[in-house]
C-alpha cells in the first residue's frame, strides 16, 4: 500500500507537470544549499526548482502524461518547472551551470515533446520575448513610416511638376504672364499639400 505523503508529494508533482510551459531536468550532485538557493533566485518567480526522487518523478510524469523523461531520472534529480518564459529559464539554467560544474542539464519537456541537451540550450540561446516583441514593434514602425512617404509622394510630385510646369512658362512668357504662372503654381502647390 502506498503512504500517504508519497501519494501526495506525486499529485504534487503531476499538477506542476500539468501547470508548466516547460520542465528542464537537471542533476545537482555537488552543490551546496547555498548554490541551490543561488539558483531558484537566479531562475525567478515564474520557475519552482524542485528536488525530487526519480520513482515519485516518474510516476507523476506518468501521471500527467509526460513521457520522454524516464531516461533522464537516474542520480540526484531536480526538475526546473517554468509557468513563465522557457527562454528566460533555460538561459539561466545554461548560466548556472556554467558557472557551478555541479549542475549538469539532462534535459526537458515543452509543448508535449521531450527535450534534449542541445534542444534546451538552443532554446538558452534565443531571445527573450521583450526582445523580440521590441524588434518585431521597430519593424512595423519602419515599415509604417515608409508608407506615410510612399502616399506623400503623389502630393509633393504634383507640386514639383505644377512649380516645374510654371517656370517653363515664365521663362518663354512676358513679365505679367510670368506672374499670372507663379500665381497659379503656388495655387496649385497649396492644393496639392492641403491633400496629403
Amino acid at each position: 500500500m502506498a503512504r500517504p505523503d508519497k501519494v501526495a508529494a506525486v499529485a504534487e508533482i503531476a499538477d506542476e507537470f500539468r501547470g508548466a510551459s516547460a520542465s528542464v531536468v537537471t542533476e545537482y550532485r555537488g552543490l551546496s544549499v547555498a548554490q541551490l538557493t543561488a539558483l531558484r533566485r537566479a531562475l525567478g518567480p515564474d520557475v519552482t526548482y524542485r528536488v525530487a526522487k526519480n520513482t515519485l518523478v516518474k510516476r507523476a510524469a506518468q501521471d500527467a502524461g509526460v513521457e520522454g523523461l524516464e531516461a533522464l531520472l537516474t542520480g540526484p534529480t531536480a526538475i526546473a518547472f517554468v509557468t513563465g518564459e522557457p527562454v528566460d529559464a533555460a538561459k539561466a539554467l545554461r548560466d548556472f551551470a556554467k558557472a557551478n560544474q555541479g549542475l549538469v542539464i539532462k534535459g526537458g519537456f515543452m509543448d508535449g515533446n521531450a527535450l534534449s541537451v542541445d534542444e534546451v540550450n538552443r532554446i538558452a540561446d534565443l531571445e527573450s520575448r521583450e526582445v523580440l516583441l521590441a524588434k518585431l514593434a521597430g519593424a512595423m514602425k519602419g515599415n509604417l513610416s515608409k508608407a506615410a512617404g510612399l502616399f506623400a509622394a503623389p502630393a509633393s510630385q504634383v507640386a514639383r511638376l505644377a512649380q516645374a510646369l510654371a517656370d517653363k512658362r515664365a521663362a518663354e512668357a512676358g513679365p505679367a504672364e510670368a506672374n499670372e504662372a507663379a500665381a497659379a503654381a503656388q495655387d496649385t502647390t497649396v492644393d496639392a499639400a492641403s491633400e496629403s
